[in-house]
């Protein structure tokens, strides 16, 4: 009779940057950045939602880009930069793209709010690095695989191009 050897995991360390201030920390490698960011930095603004990355709610900035942190491994964002809702107000208060969702009424049960607002900042950084307005089938198609059960996306649609083409 053979004895089976158990399998123990170590940790990795990881060092990156969370909304602005940089942060090192332990982590299991098979963990999750939804798991990590709500569990362990308990930062609850990233909500899971299908946890297989069709719906968006879970989206955070990674370097700027828009990730679905339910398919993401958090030993990824080693030397990255990670945004969560959590970063964008600041003491000056709410981020243009978050004033932009409540002034045209583009946030209502609140589910998906924090990945269709972290989508849009996302278009906001690239259009404005490409110096260009996108059409509003481009935003469509920005904002393809964040799923709204409320709003029809009209709102939405519209709070984007507000913020991204900076129509008042």
């Amino acid at each position: 009779m053979s004895k089976k050897k158990k399998l123990v995991v170590q940790n990795v360390e990881v060092t990156f940057i969370l909304n602005g201030k940089k942060v090192t920390k332990q982590i299991r490698p098979s963990l999750l950045l939804i798991d990590f960011i709500r569990d362990e930095l308990s930062l609850a603004g990233t909500k899971p939602g299908c946890l297989e990355g069709e719906c968006g709610a879970c989206s955070v900035l990674i370097d700027g880009a828009a990730v679905n942190s339910c398919m993401y491994l958090a030993i990824n964002i080693h030397g990255k930069n990670l945004t969560t809702i959590e970063g964008l107000s600041d003491v000056n208060g709410l981020d243009p793209v978050q004033d932009s969702m409540i002034k045209h009424g583009a946030v209502q049960c609140g589910f998906c709010s924090s990945g269709m607002t972290m989508s849009i900042k996302s278009m906001q950084i690239k259009y404005k690095k490409d110096k260009k307005k996108p059409s509003k089938e481009e935003i469509k198609k920005g904002l393809e695989g964040n799923l709204c059960r409320c709003t029809g996306y009209v709102k939405i649609i519209e709070a984007a191009e507000a913020v991204i083409n900076k129509v008042k």
